[in-house]
């Protein structure tokens, strides 16, 4: 997160002059534990503890101030405390906002299964141009994808936003703060079909990414995938597998067993001979797709095939 003052990161939420210290501030936080000198800290009820419970901690190590739904019994006059009635709703407010200091391609992925997989695929092939924000480990949900968002610095040229769900509007909500140029699902399977009812109740929560999509922005799909391929977009749209008729063909997949596989990709534009450093040929499908966002992003044909090979997986 860039240094930045209270007053304007809280803007959105606090009126003007009602703070009662401004002062420069480079981290927000959910956590107690991991409270720096001059941080924000964010108190979330959550089912085993209440961060509300944590204030007093935070600011006694070093939090300048925090947003609260209920405030403390006793106020320190050296911090100051912004009370809002839903501090998640905050949180949303406060990442949007933050975000939208930052004119640098966002892209946005959802699927049943392999999400993280695509997310650290696109992050590698445009790392090998592009300095990249990444969603970390377990940070694709409604406290994970705003504290990412609000890791932005002004060294980064691009952000990959890993977004998960289990329950109709989650991803709508995610992509709210998102807002992504490009949006990709990685494909449709039955994980959280109890809560969605069917593969097409999951579809539509899914589909769900498109509603904030910005104007001029990209689709990037399983074209494999039967649900999938049968959409109808009202944005341009590339389609990724080894299916004929695929706007990206995967073809020439050769299993070297725990070194990875290889691949040809066929793009309309070029022809790439990729090295993949995991097993599985699923793996195809996130180089694939990350292959299409690079050349949509400009890199050339040399930095797409480098990135693919300096994949790693997510932890590792």
């Amino acid at each position: 997160m860039e240094k930045i003052h209270a007053s304007k990161l809280l803007a959105g939420l606090v009126p003007a002059g009602k703070l009662t210290s401004d002062p420069e501030v480079a981290l927000v936080t959910t956590d107690s534990r991991e409270v720096k000198p001059g941080c924000i800290f964010v108190a979330f009820p959550g089912e085993r503890f209440d961060g509300h419970d944590f204030i007093d901690a935070a600011l006694a190590a070093g939090a300048a101030g925090c947003l609260c739904a209920r405030m403390p019994k006793t106020l320190r006059s050296d911090k100051f405390y912004i009370q809002v009635e839903d501090t998640r709703l905050a949180l949303r407010a406060l990442a949007s906002a933050y975000r939208d200091r930052f004119p640098i391609p966002f892209v946005q992925i959802t699927g049943s299964v392999g999400k993280t997989t695509t997310k650290e695929m696109i992050a590698a092939v445009l790392g090998a141009k592009l300095r990249v924000l990444k969603t970390p480990e377990n940070f694709n949900n409604d406290i994970g994808t705003p504290l990412t968002l609000l890791a932005l610095a002004p060294e980064h040229q691009a952000a990959v936003i890993e977004t998960g769900m289990n329950h109709v509007g989650e991803i709508r909500y995610l992509g709210e703060m998102v807002r992504p140029d490009i949006a990709v699902i990685s494909n449709i399977g039955d994980a959280h079909i109890e809560n969605l009812g069917s593969r097409q109740g999951i579809l539509q929560a899914k589909c769900e990414i498109f509603e904030n999509l910005r104007p001029g922005g990209l689709a990037v799909l399983n074209g494999d995938d039967a649900l999938l391929r049968g959409l109808d977009l009202p944005f341009r749209t590339v389609r990724c597998g080894q299916t004929p008729g695929c706007d990206v063909r995967i073809t020439e997949i050769a299993d070297h067993g725990v070194e990875g596989i290889t691949c040809t990709v066929t793009t309309a534009r070029d022809r790439y001979a990729l090295t993949i450093p995991a097993p599985g040929e699923h793996m195809a499908y996130s180089a694939s797709m990350a292959a299409a966002i690079g050349e949509e992003l400009g890199l050339s044909h040399e930095e797409i095939v480098r990135g693919v090979a300096t994949y790693e997986p997510a932890g590792s």
